[in-house]
């Protein structure tokens, strides 16, 4: 008999707390507010959520259940929600799962394509029979296409299990959008056949359709792999981590995604879109993604709800996916032509850097002064519209913050040639030995960041290698498809420079 209850009850409870450069302040008449130092932004606290706030100002993390206990005037789901507005800022971390009575969770339909991998379909079955969620609220529908192997034999075997089974391969895309019409529940949670989720992945990312403007979450994409270089490379470097902070598809976020081997979506709305386009083999997952916020809807992702993907390990494969992904930027370009890349250029670390630059290779200290000018009148000109809105801050942190965001600039800079140029670099070194030399030194910047940013456990010389292939392949895959095309705009991006910093207003 089909259980209401979830497996477990060991899922880990959900806490908050501030972020280490997150600083909790009040200020004149009855104000608080809490300070980012990098990126150097500020939230001004409401009066009436300002001891909810205060609550989390040890750092320590507290659990929601805490919090409500101590502002029993306060409803629980509105403390929740106006945290969750916090995390989503940058100004709180959030970790644990959401206590939802069972008869609040919706039903689940989990969608599964997979050819020729029974070893691999068996695994990730077994991993979702351990899901921690209602059995009575959840369907699995594996989409077998085309197998030439024992992968239907193996999925016939599992119990629970619905199998629908294609005469004729059709690729990934058309299965996910084949056990779509066919289920039953009001979220769609797909996931590869390569892949092994945590029994926790649902109940922490379910909650998030609480929020009606939610129409797609995205969580976290892990390795089981620790083998060999390639894994420890992957395990910190994959096209599919999009990272350890909650993002959402707001304001000027245009070209935000969530991959599809972890991403759960309202059914009624993937239906609404004509879910994925089945003539895309890879990009599918980022069309789609542009396609739902462009409807209308909000796409979120969560460092949680892990899933395991068991990446390419060997390096003719890694590096075919890598040109695989880079072909689908031109292509999806061509799709969706008002998503015009930028690249964000402020004027003043620009011209500081111009400066640095010519007094670096022509040996002279006059553009120095220049130099200092510029960090000046910037250190003073972000000092004073803080002080303006009266937020405590002093002279050395904003120092301290503009000299990042200049060694950032460096980075975001050096990150963008290295993803598009380097292949031209060794293609030109021959004839323009100087603007070769420098992107490739761009290049070696960008790998050298990542990896103390990344942490890998391998040397700096390996982590740069596999950084190198990457870059190498993916870039290639780029310049290929756009020559294909002849639609250059990936790799020539429009200049911006605009950018504003002020404090914002939290709300409930």
């Amino acid at each position: 008999m089909a259980s209401s209850k979830p497996k477990s009850t060991d899922s880990p409870p959900l806490c908050y707390r501030l972020r280490d450069s997150v600083r909790y302040q009040r200020i004149p008449d009855g104000k608080a507010v809490l300070t980012l130092l990098l990126p150097l932004k500020a939230v001004f606290i409401p009066e009436s959520w300002q001891p909810v706030v205060t609550c989390l100002s040890s750092g320590r993390a507290t659990p929601l259940a805490e919090v409500a206990r101590q502002h029993p005037h306060i409803p629980q789901a509105e403390i929740e929600e106006f945290l969750n507005q916090l995390v989503r800022k940058g100004y709180l971390s959030r970790e644990g799962v959401p206590e939802l009575p069972v008869d609040a969770l919706p039903r689940v339909s989990i969608i599964v394509p997979v050819r020729n991998r029974p070893a691999e379909i068996a695994a990730c079955l077994d991993s979702l029979s351990a899901l921690d969620y209602p059995e009575d609220r959840l369907e699995i529908i594996v989409v077998d296409d085309a197998s030439e192997d024992d992968t239907p034999r193996m999925v016939a075997a599992c119990p629970n299990v619905r199998m629908i089974r294609q005469e004729t391969r059709t690729q990934a895309a058309a299965c996910r959008n084949r056990a779509a019409r066919d289920a039953s529940g009001e979220i769609l949670a797909f996931i590869d056949s390569d892949c092994l989720a945590d029994p926790h992945w649902l109940r922490e990312l379910v909650p998030a359709f609480r929020d009606p403007s939610i129409g797609a979450v995205g969580g976290l994409v892990d390795s089981p792999y620790d083998e060999n270089r390639l894994d420890r490379y992957e395990k910190v470097k994959s096209a599919l981590r999009i990272g350890a902070w909650f993002k959402r598809s707001e304001g000027a976020e245009r070209f935000f995604y969530v991959p599809t081997c972890n991403f759960l979506v309202r059914r009624d709305l993937f239906l609404s879109l004509a879910g994925f386009r089945e003539k895309l083999h890879v990009g599918e997952d980022v069309d789609f993604c542009w396609r739902l916020q462009d409807q209308g809807s909000h796409l979120e992702y969560q460092p949680l709800g892990k899933v395991l993907h068991k990446h390419r390990n060997r390096l003719t494969a890694f590096c075919a996916r890598r040109f695989d992904y880079g072909t689908s930027e031109p292509i999806l370009q061509g799709m969706h032509p008002d998503r015009i890349k930028t690249l964000y250029l402020p004027l003043p670390e620009l011209l500081f850097w111009i400066a640095a630059s010519l007094a670096a290779f022509r040996g002279s200290l006059l553009p120095l002064p220049i130099c200092l000018g510029i960090l000046a009148w910037d250190w003073f000109r972000k000092y004073g519209r803080l002080r303006a809105r009266r937020i405590p801050i002093s002279r050395l942190q904003v120092l301290a913050a503009v000299n990042r965001e200049y060694l950032s600039f460096v980075h975001h800079v050096c990150s963008f040639f290295s993803r598009y140029y380097l292949v031209l670099a060794t293609l030109i070194l021959p004839f323009f030995p100087r603007t070769a030399i420098a992107l490739i030194g761009m290049h070696l910047i960008a790998g050298f960041v990542e990896y103390r940013v990344k942490k890998p456990r391998l040397s700096a010389v390996t982590f740069i290698f596999f950084f190198s292939l990457e870059q190498a392949a993916y870039q290639a895959g780029v310049w290929w498809e756009c020559f294909r095309r002849l639609n250059f705009n990936p790799v020539l991006p429009r200049i911006i420079h605009k950018r504003q910093i002020k404090p914002t207003r939290a709300t409930s």
